[in-house]
């Protein structure tokens, strides 16, 4: 099978709120190590915006994601995106739905402002626009994190990942040690 690297769209579950080029930007990694390399037109990738204030830039990555979504509501029949790929922390949140922050309970909003929980503020996808995934992956290694793997497939409320309630696919990526022995 061949990726039709012109149809590719790109966008980003979650971004720390520093520049594009700073070491802690998810764009620059995912530049250096993917988009470099690939033939995907600079168009068509669609980094969170950094610059203004958090919950201003959240309303404009929500913004764009609605005008290439064409809707002003998620319909349940068609899928925001086809693949979500997200991580899992040890704590248990994926994207940055980070335990005990306010955006956990958000669920009109596809796009959140974190400004606590971590050195610096965050943006995020929310769960409606990640449950609205044809297919959502999880990319997971340590063992440190196999307790979370267990309780976020096993549906558990109590972290962020185990909230995740999609009716497309999920696939687990695991190395040996994230996957739970029981």
């Amino acid at each position: 099978m061949r990726i039709p690297w012109q149809r590719l769209e790109v966008f980003w579950g979650d971004e720390r709120f520093v520049p594009h080029d700073d070491p802690a930007s998810n764009y620059r990694m995912a530049k250096e190590t993917l988009l470099a390399h690939a033939p995907i037109p600079a168009g068509n990738i669609h980094p969170v915006p950094v610059n203004g204030i958090p919950r201003e830039a959240a309303a404009r990555y929500e913004m764009l994601l609605k005008r290439v979504y064409d809707a002003e509501r998620l319909d349940p029949a068609r899928p925001l995106f086809h693949i979500m790929l997200l991580g899992l922390g040890a704590d248990g949140h994926t994207a940055s739905l980070i335990p005990g922050q306010p955006v956990l309970d958000e669920r009109e909003r596809w796009v959140g402002a974190v400004a606590e929980g971590r050195p610096e503020a965050r943006i995020t996808l929310t769960y409606p626009a990640i449950e609205s995934s044809a297919a959502i992956g999880f990319l997971v290694t340590g063992a440190e994190k196999a307790k979370a793997v267990r309780l976020a497939r096993a549906g558990d409320g109590s972290i962020p990942a185990g909230r995740i309630r999609t009716s497309g696919e999920v696939i687990w990526f695991l190395d040996r040690a994230a996957a739970p022995s029981d």
